[in-house]
């Protein structure tokens, strides 16, 4: 019998991946500025956008807690910053025995880039 135990967190919101059209297409409605400017608000801390990086860069596409909390914050400070992350629905988490591993949520992530892409 595994001793791992599995902690899936939800996303804000799993429609969110194919949201909004490129800014340059169409005006955004409240509902998708409200989404999207929740996720750009995650990324907006320089703590948090390095521990993004360091998930989204991380070898093999997750990456354990021990081996990218060392952004020169506390581990406490660390662990709100993946909470916030994880609740703007940018990462993903799995607890396995002691530690934690994170994933970029690729919905998300999409989402944001397609609504910075220019169509014009």
């Amino acid at each position: 019998m595994s001793n791992l135990i599995s902690a899936e967190l939800p996303i804000v919101d799993a429609s969110a991946a194919p949201c909004c059209p490129p800014v340059t297409a169409a005006a955004l409605s409240e509902a998708d500025a409200e989404r999207m400017a929740a996720m750009f608000k995650a990324l907006s801390d320089p703590v948090r956008l390095r521990l993004f990086s360091r998930v989204a860069s991380h070898a093999g596409g997750e990456a354990c807690v021990c081996d990218i909390q060392d952004v020169g914050v506390s581990q406490p400070t660390v662990s709100h910053h993946l909470k916030k992350l994880r609740e703007a629905g940018l990462l993903t988490s799995e607890r396995r025995g002691t530690w934690v591993y994170y994933r970029v949520a690729p919905g998300p992530l999409a989402a944001m880039a397609g609504l910075l892409t220019a169509t014009r």
